[in-house]
């Protein structure tokens, strides 16, 4: 604000003040490129002036790149199909990662017997961040891979298990990132991360069209959870399972079973995703209904969970080309779809009071 009084006194206290706000300007530029982990500070308009704003929440930036080295060392251990050496070594990586970013990490193990007959070594890895906060956040992906490629054209492969970069490892990589960020920036409420473990053990393609209840025959982990949840009365606000989240130019359409049980958390998070400028891989496009491990959720806890999961019923494939074939490796994993899932989970739960 300029004073009255003499004209050259005033013209040397604005130029004092224009050399003090470029100083500053500095300082603060030169601690933003320093230090690329520090969380953007939003704004929101306050009443009907676009002038007058408070902050809104601090919302971290997700790194996609990170999330793409987490799922590359999960595919580095091989397939991670129960009873496997692979699985049990990628279990306690998962583990490690999660208490090495100050989670309370419990590894729920069980014996859960396959459609088949295969009693499986299963583990559900429960990492609670604040566990002393009653309102809770439930964040979720299944870690395990499918046993085998029974939609790969080559017939030699349908029974061989396939790396799971995409389907299985994408939505735990973005899982990872986002605990990497609730380590450094606490959210308002505690937030936990299930990675459940034999969703992918359903019934074998070749055997799917004659099976009747072929369907209860996947999410099995997350199905075993529901009914024995790591808390006694577990409640949660509502719940968001990341499925087949990396692919390239990846479309998440309006999954039928979260628009049943949850339309109130899609609105939600797809508002958020077109906020953050991700509309293009949020579209409100309705999507079939996806047997998952949200119904298990819904039904059985009745949590409100929704699925973030890459299926359009008017495509060829539905999940894409490399779905169930051995292509479900690292060129199928795209930073920037992974970016555009993770910053929009952050932004949800962010904004959670």
């Amino acid at each position: 604000m300029v004073q009255h009084g003499n004209s050259i006194v005033n013209a040397m206290r604005k130029n004092v003040l224009f050399l003090m706000f470029l100083s500053l300007l500095a300082v603060a530029c030169a601690g933003s490129a320093k230090n690329d982990e520090s969380p953007v500070v939003k704004q929101k308009s306050v009443g009907t002036s676009p002038e007058v704003v408070e902050p809104a929440a601090i919302v971290p930036i997700f790194d996609g790149d990170s999330a793409y080295s987490f799922i590359a060392a999960q595919v580095a251990f091989g397939p991670r199909v129960p009873n496997s050496d692979g699985h049990k070594k990628c279990g306690d990586y998962l583990v490690q990662v999660l208490r090495s970013y100050g989670a309370d990490v419990i590894s729920q193990q069980t014996d859960i017997r396959a459609y088949n007959g295969d009693v499986l070594k299963a583990r559900n890895i429960i990492a609670r961040f604040q566990p002393q906060k009653s309102e809770r956040v439930l964040l979720c992906a299944h870690w395990d891979t499918r046993p085998w490629a029974d939609s790969d054209p080559d017939p030699d492969n349908h029974y061989t298990p396939l790396p799971g970069a995409n389907d299985g490892g994408s939505g735990v990589g973005v899982l990872l990132e986002v605990a990497r960020h609730l380590s450094r920036v606490p959210t308002a409420v505690g937030v936990d991360i299930i990675l459940f473990d034999a969703e992918d053990y359903g019934r074998h393609e070749a055997e799917w069209r004659d099976a009747v209840s072929g369907e209860e025959t996947w999410a099995l982990g997350s199905k075993y959870w529901a009914h024995n949840p790591h808390v006694a009365g577990y409640k949660a606000r509502y719940g968001i399972l990341l499925d087949i989240v990396g692919a390239p130019e990846s479309r998440f359409c309006l999954e039928g079973f979260s628009m049943h049980f949850a339309p109130g958390i899609v609105k939600k998070v797809w508002s958020a995703a077109h906020r953050q400028g991700f509309a293009r891989y949020f579209p409100y496009n309705e999507g079939g209904s996806i047997t998952d491990d949200h119904v298990n959720i819904n039904k059985i806890l009745g949590i409100p969970c929704i699925d973030i999961i890459n299926y359009d019923p008017n495509s060829p494939n539905g999940f894409g080309e490399h779905h169930h074939t051995m292509k479900d490796d690292m060129e199928w994993i795209s930073p920037a779809t992974l970016k555009a899932v993770g910053q929009t989970v952050l932004s949800v739960i962010y904004s959670e009071k």
